[in-house]
């Protein structure tokens, strides 16, 4: 996804977001049928063919054969009058039974809300996928000078926050594993011991922060939710401007910790016990 123009897009002017495409190991029109709905998610709009084809970079005649087909199955509305497509009930509601009363009852909206209030910046839910952390779930920031974080994007698991806060909870040999592989496909040299050193002291205090690591001048706080009914491993991260975030890192941290434990029935925020191996 091209970031200038969803910028442009969505008005915006600070966005940020990275994707791991995969290009060769995805049926290309699976990939892009999912992409098209994410891009609604982000947008919270209609959208024209001409705009899904710019901001995905689809051929336009494919994304045209794919928006109509979507409509034929049900996910997606065609409006004559605008001539632009969007999302249906059908695909708000796919899901809804996993972590079911996490979700049914509003648990995890309630906590985003709240910490979105209390810090004024953007709050993210990640999970792993593979070697990577990837943000399902974005509430922006309400304050006016603001980063607009993009849903789906993906960061490192080696060197971003909600990265650390995931390998936290893992063996240090599944770190290595993780730190080597990302060394070879991305080309990069990802310092071991430097790493092992973070992930520690992620696990000591219960929580992990990164500034200007992936984005120049932004930075996460990220904090580890209590295991969920389908052993999935989830993050709560508050993302935004590293000066914002540096000066009110301890008023943050509180809000994320409080709000975890109002929100989520029997939630223990002490740090992971792992052998280091």
């Amino acid at each position: 996804m091209q970031l200038n123009r969803l910028s442009r897009a969505l008005g915006e002017h600070h966005v940020v977001g990275c994707e791991d495409e995969d290009t060769d190991r995805v049926v290309k029109s699976a990939g892009r049928v999912l992409r098209i709905l994410e891009l609604f998610d982000v947008l919270k709009r209609e959208a024209l063919v001409s705009e899904v084809s710019e901001l995905l970079e689809f051929p336009q005649s494919s994304t045209s054969v794919l928006l109509r087909s979507m409509v034929i199955l049900g996910y997606l509305y065609f409006n004559p009058d605008t001539r632009a497509f969007g999302p249906t009930t059908r695909v708000a509601l796919m899901g809804s039974w996993i972590n079911g009363p996490m979700i049914s009852d509003g648990t995890l909206t309630r906590l985003i809300d709240g910490v979105n209030k209390r810090t004024g910046q953007a709050v993210v839910l990640a999970v792993r996928n593979r070697i990577w952390s990837e943000y399902i779930h974005v509430a922006q920031a309400t304050d006016p000078l603001r980063m607009f974080v993009v849903k789906g994007s993906r960061r490192p698991l080696v060197c971003s926050g909600t990265g650390l806060s995931l390998l936290a909870e893992l063996p240090d040999s599944d770190i290595k594993r993780i730190a080597l592989r990302y060394n070879a496909e991305a080309d990069e040299n990802v310092c071991l011991n430097t790493l092992l050193e973070q992930v520690n002291h992620t696990r000591a205090r219960g929580w992990a922060s990164s500034y200007d690591t992936v984005t120049p001048g932004g930075g996460m706080i990220a904090m580890r939710l209590p295991q969920f009914l389908n052993d999935e491993r989830i993050v709560l991260g508050i993302a935004g401007l590293t000066s914002v975030l540096r000066e009110n890192e301890d008023r943050f941290v509180l809000a994320m910790q409080e709000e975890i434990a109002e929100n989520i029935a029997g939630a223990r925020m002490e740090p992971p016990q792992l052998l280091a191996v």
